[in-house]
């Protein structure tokens, strides 16, 4: 009765104050618990520099600023790595603003003796980006879809930073892993450090700065030349790079994913405006620039060599033509490639270690004889295989290493543009031996040193090849062979080259694996080439017996096979003379 008196005089209001300050109480008691008896699974807790995080010591959690100076360091912050600056600094210079990049774990306090010292900060690329996603096999050249597009590589705000006298780099390194030199945090922070060089570096009388890196592997050769090394310390490498072609090599893609600079508008029969180019070729600078193939071991592409002269000089080209030659080339076709118009240059050949004796390839690093042509600034080198069908030129606009796209990240060296360079020489005459070529030659060696590359339209240096081997690539493909005025730039004979075949047909034809190099569109244009040669020219270009009973044996085994096609059933007609 005493309790239910109470219920009765106690009025509503004062039962919900009651009740509320029972909870109250509750979670009070709850969260006093929480704080002193932590669960095992708690994380820890970590928040930005103006704020804090918590650490567990003992089961109780301590809070700690970061922006405190403990008595253990350790625990607050990683320790910085102290590597000794290099000795030849002392002659760099003092009162220097210095630009620091991927330096974020290095103590620099040493260098503050030279000048003022500041971080260039930027956001590290995704490990999801791969390298095959900037260099591509295929890219939407002609534009008939949406257009090449290329993955975002983060880079610096250029215009926080005033002039600096100095950029100082760290460049990751993952040596001798595989693939170590195709690693896009490499390639960032290499462009990083160029962008900031050529929009933020204070040039000297010669149009250079200073650029100091370090790093177990060499900086790259595509970005940083071996010539515009001053000098090297150990891990540190000290560059004084022309301000003028580093700005160049960062105004292009970041890879091969889109086109350094179309030749044409989205009309693919419109030819590109040069006048976009701010370095325009011009005659002062003809005698600095020059076409060039190279012959060694047989005369076997000397036909293709004088079929090449007469191309490029019908395109009325001002550039010297050279020839590099060794002495397996007779007097009488030298007297021959000279009236094509190609000027000699003899070289002692250069073996490929890794070659088999008397293979193919066994001097194919011939080719680096290129990079002593040291009297020209550029050189656009085009294999002996290969028609020209329009003016080039414009390609001596374009840097170190320009191609087109091959197999994969991989560029085709039938046409490549280079910079000679006897410092460039020596250093891929020294990776011979430590360098495995993907193809055994010349290209795959190539590829494995200018890894970062700019692509060229694939119709400068069109492959005569049907891949998919599809009635639709074909069309396609002959229409453009065969077109006049031309719509490629040229034309690269893959396979069995023209003058080793009758006139008749592409005798890629005859052999299983070699049909995908036929087209009887691409080698009508060669023949054509070649009837308006010289008559003395055309007679290097003659048959032997030997090939003779070669195209003879093969044209038997086709009929044998009946091979679609039936170009073994076409009577020959050829009345070239036989050696």
């Amino acid at each position: 009765m005493v309790f239910k008196k109470m219920i009765k005089t106690t009025s509503p209001k004062a039962m919900v104050i009651r009740i509320n300050l029972f909870f109250l109480s509750f979670f009070l008691i709850l969260y006093s618990i929480l704080l002193l008896c932590p669960s095992a699974s708690d994380h820890q807790i970590r928040c930005s520099l103006s704020e804090c995080h918590h650490k567990m010591e003992n089961g109780i959690m301590k809070m700690k600023s970061t922006m405190e100076k403990p008595n253990n360091t350790n625990s607050t912050r990683r320790e910085l790595i102290k590597t000794e600056k290099p000795s030849f600094l002392s002659g760099t210079g003092s009162g220097m603003r210095i630009g620091m990049v991927n330096m974020d774990d290095e103590d620099v306090s040493e260098w503050e003796a030279h000048g003022q010292v500041f971080p260039v900060s930027f956001d590290k690329v995704s490990n999801l980006l791969e390298w095959n996603n900037l260099f591509p096999e295929w890219i939407d050249e002609e534009e008939e879809i949406d257009g090449p597009m290329c993955p975002e590589i983060p880079m610096p705000d250029y215009d926080k930073y005033d002039y600096m006298d100095m950029i100082v780099a760290k460049l990751p390194c993952e040596i001798p892993k595989e693939g170590w030199n195709r690693d896009v945090f490499r390639l960032q922070v290499h462009l990083v450090t160029a962008g900031l060089a050529a929009r933020r570096g204070r040039r000297d009388w010669e149009g250079k700065m200073k650029v100091v890196m370090l790093s177990k592997c060499m900086p790259m050769v595509e970005m940083f030349r071996c010539d515009e090394l001053v000098r090297r310390e150990g891990e540190w490498w000290y560059y004084r790079p022309e301000m003028r072609k580093l700005e160049q090599k960062v105004t292009l893609p970041a890879g091969s994913c889109n086109l350094a600079m179309p030749l044409w508008g989205k009309g693919i029969n419109q030819v590109y405006d040069a006048s976009k180019i701010k370095t325009i070729t011009t005659k002062t600078t003809a005698k600095r620039e020059a076409y060039a193939t190279v012959l060694h071991s047989s005369e076997s592409y000397v036909c293709g060599a004088i079929t090449l002269a007469q191309t490029l000089l019908q395109t009325r080209t001002r550039r010297d033509l050279l020839l590099l030659l060794d002495t397996s080339i007779s007097e009488p076709t030298r007297h021959a490639l000279s009236r094509a118009g190609w000027t000699l240059r003899f070289i002692k050949r250069i073996r490929n270690p890794k070659a088999q004796k008397n293979s193919y390839n066994e001097y194919n690093y011939s080719k680096f004889r290129l990079w002593q042509l040291t009297d020209y600034d550029k050189i656009i080198f085009i294999d002996s295989d290969v028609v020209v069908l329009r003016n080039l030129d414009i390609l001596f606009n374009f840097p170190q290493m320009s191609a087109t796209g091959n197999d994969g990240s991989l560029f085709n060296s039938g046409i490549m543009v280079i910079e000679p360079s006897n410092c460039t020489f020596r250093m891929l005459m020294h990776r011979r031996k430590e360098i495995i070529s993907y193809n055994g030659g010349d290209q795959g060696f190539l590829n494995e040193v200018f890894v970062w590359w700019h692509r060229l339209p694939r119709r400068v240096n069109f492959l005569k090849n049907f891949w998919s081997n599809s009635s639709s690539e074909a069309t396609v493909k002959n229409q453009m062979f065969g077109s006049d005025p031309p719509k490629l730039y040229s034309i690269h004979y893959l396979g069995l080259k023209p003058w080793l075949c009758y006139r008749d047909y592409d005798c890629n034809w005859d052999i299983p694996d070699q049909r995908v190099y036929a087209s009887d569109v691409a080698h009508a244009r060669w023949w054509r080439v070649h009837d308006a040669m010289d008559e003395g020219l055309q007679g290097f270009c003659r048959l032997s017996e030997r090939r003779k009973n070669e195209l003879e044996w093969d044209r038997k085994r086709a009929r044998k096979m009946g091979l679609e096609g039936y170009h073994w059933r076409i009577n020959i007609t050829d009345s070239r003379k036989f050696i």
